[in-house]
């Protein structure tokens, strides 16, 4: 049974990636349309923290299931994979809601109005909400299997980079959509 859980969750961990594929094929698409409008980048330089992170978590989930043996817990699998699965419904939910401005890097149109009238953005109190997916995600998904290391190093090394960087850089650029 051992092996059959890792299996299955290492195809969880590959399918999660594949998807942030797809999600950087869209990116580059509305970044190019973005950029064609006259639209100006903040903070291309965490760009690359941010994809080793991202990467570092996939393949920490792995890496310690793997290698350390870490259990699947039905107790606590079970409610993280349903935690992790709301985590994606909620990430498809915030990218229909941006449309054409969704994109992993911080791209600032001009002329271009906040989102504010659709899905999470709705809730004014909710500034950035796809960051509040990307943490429960980073704890949830690598609990799955009781990766309990990487969800705590991913945790704490992504509120450093969110809480430190993008999220600061972010609010600069979407100052420049209010002003």
């Amino acid at each position: 049974m051992a092996l059959v859980s890792v299996g299955l969750y290492i195809a969880l961990i590959l399918a999660t990636g594949a998807e942030r594929i797809v999600e950087l094929v869209l990116s580059k698409r509305n970044a190019a349309e973005a950029f064609a409008r006259g639209a100006v980048e903040y903070g291309r330089g965490h760009m690359p923290l941010m994809i080793l992170l991202h990467t570092g978590l996939l393949v920490g989930c792995i890496v310690e299931v793997v290698y350390f043996g870490r259990p699947f817990l039905p107790a606590l699998g079970w409610p993280m994979l349903a935690l992790a699965l709301l985590c994606q419904a909620a990430r498809y939910w915030i990218i229909h809601s941006l449309g054409r401005q969704w994109n992993t890097r911080v791209i600032v149109v001009p002329g271009a109005k906040r989102v504010t009238d659709r899905g999470p953005y709705r809730l004014s109190w909710l500034r950035h909400p796809n960051y509040v997916v990307v943490a429960v995600e980073g704890i949830a998904l690598p609990l799955v299997h009781t990766a309990w290391v990487t969800a705590v190093v991913f945790t704490l090394l992504n509120a450093i980079l969110l809480l430190g960087i993008r999220i600061p850089t972010e609010n600069r650029a979407l100052q420049q959509l209010e002003a």
